[in-house]
């Protein structure tokens, strides 16, 4: 079973086959969705530039961190440029599993937790001016609607898929758990990590909690949408 062609182009019978998603692991237009694939190389040229705003974005924090912790540090980022290189392979016709399912899950986990984040600290991030604080917002959202355009790429294999949640979940431990040198390593939030919240939970509580639910939520969604390409694959003529 494949999900793309050598041209990086997808064929009618598998399009018709990915129409059997159900609508919660593929919730985007078809039309949108088309629109993406058509138009890969800018959205490639996007995510490269959100890349290199990112990294600029995180300076202050790296130069605040180990450099031995640095892959862990610029979060969103590294989810750009997941997906800028997994649709780039897709359309030179080498799609890599894994790299597409780094991608799904980076821009999932991220796309929901900086909005997730930004509400939580709403007030606190009155520092930021209304523009910057709404391009973070939207922009990040953007992120998880093209995370599910991705299933019409790559059937997800579950080796794929385990190396993307090894890798999430790492930056979970470093980042909440086990921060291995000095302090956890998650970005930088407004408030104080033990500044009392909602719910009796402290601040450093609520952006785990929140990420360590997304991080499952991309999981389950990476597997199913595996299960149901097989199961129609299965029932093909």
């Amino acid at each position: 079973m494949t999900a793309s062609t050598s041209s990086g182009r997808l064929s009618d019978r598998e399009r018709d086959d990915d129409t059997s998603l159900p609508g919660y692991l593929a919730p985007v237009p078809r039309t949108l969705e088309d629109l993406g694939l058509q138009f890969a190389w800018l959205v490639v040229a996007i995510n490269l530039a959100g890349t290199a705003f990112g990294f600029w974005y995180y300076s202050g924090q790296f130069t605040e961190t180990a450099t031995v912790l640095w892959p862990w540090v610029p979060d969103s980022p590294l989810a750009t440029l997941f997906i800028a290189l997994a649709i780039a392979c897709w359309k030179l016709g080498r799609e890599q599993p894994w790299l597409t399912a780094l991608a799904f899950f980076g821009n999932i986990v991220l796309g929901l937790w900086t909005p997730y984040t930004l509400l939580a600290f709403a007030d606190s991030y009155a520092y930021l001016s209304p523009v910057m604080y709404q391009f973070l917002f939207w922009s990040h959202l953007a992120m998880v609607v093209q995370a599910f355009v991705l299933y019409r790429i790559s059937d997800f294999p579950v080796w794929a898929v385990a190396v993307a949640a090894v890798w999430y979940w790492s930056n979970l431990l470093v980042d909440y758990f086990v921060p291995i040198i000095g302090e956890p390593h998650h970005t930088i939030i407004p408030v104080e990590r033990d500044a009392a919240m909602f719910l009796e939970a402290d601040a450093l509580g609520v952006i785990a909690a929140g990420e360590v639910t997304f991080v499952l939520l991309a999981l389950f969604l990476a597997l199913a949408i595996r299960v149901k390409k097989c199961e129609a694959a299965r029932s093909r003529p």
